[in-house]
């Protein structure tokens, strides 16, 4: 079978499954079996398929079909136009965690001279996406990539020294605050914020995530509540809090900001689908 041929016969399968963009998808699974980036993967589609690579197509393509999500199976995400490892013990970064980056680096814009000596802290960094965001764009900048999670901990190690940040970004292991000495300038953290029954609710391939990554409790709130009120402890005059939430849960989070924030600027911001996604606490300067 021709490469064309093997990538068609992939998109069909998947388009029957109700897969959305299932010709990418395909295309992805196949050259992960193959072994080969984008440019071969076009320059290579009137070869014929080795019968062994057309076997672990097939059973890449199986387990695809059967909710094993595509990140997990190409062991490959893109954030931030970055590329990065995943693996099973780590939640797939999302196009919307980046408003967190953006934040931080308008942020760090801001400070003027002051910015080369901007820290932050990445609290349940997993694959660690935000921190490698900000270390390449902030190279002055020093950050704590923190886990409690040795093994996502490992993906967040290779994932560093792949973009050669190893010297910028230490990686420390630790629940919320406990792996830091001190005050940052920025808090920024993708925590778990799903409630019991929303976790009930979850589509198959998000269920093949860590839990630990998604699940806070019987309000979604068990992570978010500690890490907002311990948040005042470890940041610098002037520094920055901001945390993703889900939209369901922007009063709550807007209410405890502001009890534990009372001096504070405290705001949401919505994602690319108009909801509200983050939520932003700018400290006053002394």
């Amino acid at each position: 079978m021709k490469l064309r041929d093997a990538w068609a016969r992939g998109r069909r399968r998947l388009e029957r499954a109700d897969l959305p963009d299932a010709g990418l998808e395909s295309q992805a699974l196949l050259r992960a079996a193959l072994g080969i980036d984008r440019t071969a993967f076009f320059t290579r589609l009137n070869e014929e398929v080795p019968p062994r690579r057309a076997d672990a197509f097939e059973q890449i393509l199986q387990r695809r079909l059967q909710g094993v999500p595509l990140a997990y199976l190409t062991g490959r995400r893109e954030f931030y136009g970055l590329d990065l490892m995943v693996t099973e013990d780590v939640l797939i970064p999302r196009q919307e965690t980046e408003l967190l980056v953006d934040a931080v680096l308008q942020f760090a814009r801001g400070r003027g001279p002051s910015a080369s000596t901007l820290t932050a802290a990445d609290i349940g960094t997993g694959s660690g996406a935000i921190s490698i965001a900000l270390g390449y764009h902030l190279p002055d900048a020093t950050i704590f990539a923190t886990d409690r999670s040795p093994a996502a901990l490992g993906v967040a190690v290779a994932n560093i020294r792949t973009h050669g940040l190893d010297d910028r970004i230490h990686t420390r292991r630790g629940c919320l605050f406990d792996a830091l000495d001190g005050a940052v300038d920025v808090i920024v953290s993708n925590p778990p914020y799903l409630s019991d029954d929303e976790m009930d609710d979850l589509p198959p391939d998000v269920r093949r995530e860590p839990a630990i990554a998604l699940h806070a409790g019987a309000d979604g709130m068990d992570v978010l509540r500690p890490l907002i009120e311990g948040a005042a402890a470890y940041l610098n005059p002037g520094g920055l809090l901001i945390v993703e939430i889900d939209p369901r849960r922007l009063r709550a989070v807007l209410g405890l900001a502001r009890r534990a924030f009372p001096r504070a600027d405290v705001r949401s911001t919505d994602d690319y689908a108009g909801l509200p996604r983050t939520v932003t606490v700018a400290l006053p300067r002394l």
